[in-house]
């Protein structure tokens, strides 16, 4: 058996055609029923006829072309006009005469081209069928046929209502979609930023270091497995976003090595120490969590940024998108650190609260700037907008001995 719930659904599939036909068969049947003889639309007085073989056809000819309404509104409306004048001028004065204003609203909703010449051409044809009605029946005075037309013609006017409405609802979603396409670009870029800026600098800045290393081969080889380290952290975290932009790519079997997944302990008011050095898999997780700033703090450190790292707090069990923006907050103020005080000493402060996050990462101003790629100010522009989307503040600005400090104040949201 079919279930009822699916009816829905099944009728929507049937071809348009299909759908309207109900329509004109009801019509039709209730023009035939002798209780509703004479009952139907009347126009010029002719006294009311019975129905014979050329009533049958008329009601065929105003009824079962409602099912062409929408596919070919124009062919519709030409059979049903005419139909419709072969009833009025045998005074029929069938109930498929109803017929007629329901093909002029569908010719006005659904008629594609040549919509002004099909009135101009439907209007002219009303007037000799006027002219002939009057002649033939008793002489209703011109304000009948006048008044007549004008109320199938607000008809017409009603379908082009709604075919404007449905144009402008179609141009709204139209907008709504391209808006969305754009705010998922701007969130691609911005996290492609995040990404790269940070992996890519702290790489530039090992490479710069291990040049003056060559006397201090131990501390070479530690310079260039930090840059290979950074490099295969940048690779894993480029596949997450690929994963976000094709769901296909990369599925299934992840057998790449990802990001070295840090190890430490914070503690309320204390600095976490943690260890960057490890192999990453196909099953870690794609949105970086606060947990992971330790990792994060490593990798600055053996970029050669002294920075201490503080946590204070226990994370939420469910903060929404706080965590990650929390997580990009500290990205980016540690890839300026590098960039433009590097060797400063680095202070990292995350406080988890009740209903919000707050960070904030400062340098004194000491280090000098690095050998790296500008920046293009889009980082904490980035930032600053994500944290307001949540309801947040956020603030950076530069320390009057030098340096610079990032506030963030994140609140928390369900995820």
């Amino acid at each position: 058996m079919i279930d009822r719930r699916r009816v829905p659904e099944l009728w929507h599939r049937l071809d348009v055609t299909v759908r309207d036909l109900p329509l004109g068969v009801l019509l039709l049947v209730a023009s035939l029923m002798p209780a509703f003889r004479g009952n139907g639309t009347e126009v010029g007085g002719l006294p009311t006829q019975s129905v014979d073989a050329l009533g049958g056809v008329a009601a065929v000819l105003q009824c079962l072309p409602l099912a062409l309404r929408r596919r070919w509104p124009a062919l519709c409306l030409a059979l049903v006009s005419l139909g419709f004048a072969v009833d009025q001028l045998n005074g029929y004065h069938l109930v498929a005469g109803t017929a007629l204003p329901i093909a002029l609203l569908s010719a006005g909703s659904y008629l594609e081209r040549c919509r002004r010449v099909t009135l101009l051409v439907v209007s002219a044809a009303y007037v000799p069928l006027a002219v002939a009605l009057h002649r033939r029946g008793p002489g209703e005075p011109p304000e009948e046929f006048v008044t007549f037309y004008l109320a199938v013609a607000l008809a017409w006017g009603v379908g082009a209502w709604m075919r404007s409405a449905r144009a402008a609802e179609a141009e709204r979603r139209g907008r709504v979609a391209e808006d969305a396409r754009t705010a998922e670009r701007t969130r691609i870029a911005r996290e492609l930023h995040d990404v790269v800026t940070h992996h890519v600098t702290a790489m530039v800045v090992q490479a710069e270091a291990a040049r003056y290393l060559t006397a201090a081969p131990e501390r070479l080889d530690q310079s260039l497995t930090a840059v290979s380290d950074t490099g295969r952290r940048a690779i894993t975290d480029l596949r997450h976003l690929l994963d976000l932009l094709n769901p296909d790519h990369g599925t299934g079997h992840g057998t790449g090595h990802g990001t070295g997944h840090g190890t430490g302990h914070g503690t309320g008011h204390g600095t976490g120490h943690g260890t960057g050095h490890g192999t990453g898999d196909g099953a870690e997780d794609r949105t970086p969590p606060v947990g992971r700033l330790l990792t994060l703090v490593e990798q600055t450190r053996r970029a050669g940024q002294s920075v201490e790292f503080t946590e204070e707090g226990t994370p939420a069990a469910s903060t929404g998108s706080a965590d990650l923006v929390a997580y990009r907050v500290v990205q980016e103020a540690l890839t300026n650190a590098l960039k433009y005080d590097h060797g400063s000493r680095t202070s990292v402060l995350v406080r988890h609260g009740e209903r919000e996050i707050t960070v904030e990462v400062g340098t004194d101003g000491s280090g000098s700037r690095a050998a790296s790629p500008g920046g293009s100010g889009r980082g904490l522009a980035g930032l600053r907008e994500r944290v307001h989307v949540l309801g947040g503040e956020f603030s950076a600005d530069r320390r009057a001995g030098g340096g610079f400090v990032v506030r963030a104040r994140i609140p928390g949201s369900a995820s």
